[in-house]
């Protein structure tokens, strides 16, 4: 299965508009809210309580979850799908604030030298 977005309703208006985006992993409608699982957990709700409250989607860091649990567990677990349990569309974010604002060592020091 490929992506895709649909657009299923227009306001004749504004340019607001309603749509459906496709993943491999499930649709997601737009507008969305999408919950934070900073280290692929939502704190309080599990993956079936998410997905009872209509969760289309849940988003992680990568700073975090490069910090703890680290790329080689979650790989061991069979990525991070199946490492929290989640089988819907998902997606991180590149973590870059959290390096510049909570980093330290190499990457935040290269970075303003």
């Amino acid at each position: 299965m490929s992506f895709a977005f649909t657009i299923t309703c227009r306001d004749p208006h504004s340019r607001a508009r309603l749509g459906l985006l496709t993943t491999p992993h499930g649709s997601i409608e737009t507008p969305n809210f999408i919950f934070c699982g900073t280290k692929a957990s939502v704190k309080g709700l599990s993956p079936l309580q998410l997905h009872e409250t209509g969760t289309n989607i849940i988003l992680s860091n990568t700073y975090h979850l490069m910090l703890s649990p680290g790329a080689d567990l979650i790989a061991e677990m069979g990525g991070l799908h199946r490492f929290i349990g989640w089988d819907g569309p998902m997606f991180t974010d590149s973590g870059g604030f959290q390096i510049f604002s909570l980093g330290h060592g190499s990457i935040a020091d290269e970075s303003f030298s």
